[in-house]
């Protein structure tokens, strides 16, 4: 069964870090794209940041630009978004997801895209609270 599960969340003051790590199961995310996602209450799902499956390429939604990386390490099976600066906006569950067949840019541009992701993980609570 493939499997994501994401780890890492909790609960930050305002323009603290967290690392949120996305591990994979019953598959090798070598040649996978990983999509970082998140929602907010009463928010539609947005693209946070993208990474291709070599990782040379990246993207990143505006507004989190400049705060927050991606990086992946194959060979522990697992890729990782560390967010510093942290806002409250930036409150939300975050979600991974993987695909075999999406460009970096689709993934996390393209809305309609994200219906026919191939794996998802459950999800993981970040609140950034003072």
């Amino acid at each position: 069964q493939l499997q994501l599960v994401e780890s890492g969340g909790g609960l930050v003051q305002p323009g603290g870090s967290l690392r949120l790590s996305c591990a994979a199961s019953g598959f090798t995310l070598d040649y996978y794209a990983i999509g970082w996602f998140r929602q907010a209450p009463g928010k539609e799902r947005e693209g946070v940041s993208c990474i291709s499956s070599s990782g040379g390429s990246t993207n990143y939604a505006d507004s989190v630009k400049g705060r927050f990386t991606i990086s992946r390490d194959n060979a522990k099976n697992t890729v990782y978004l560390q967010m510093n600066s942290l806002k409250p906006e930036d409150t939300a569950v975050y979600y991974c997801a993987a695909d075999s067949v999406t460009t970096v840019q689709a993934m996390c541009v393209i809305k309609e895209e994200q219906g026919y992701l191939e794996v998802w993980g459950q999800g993981t609570l970040v609140t950034v609270s003072s």
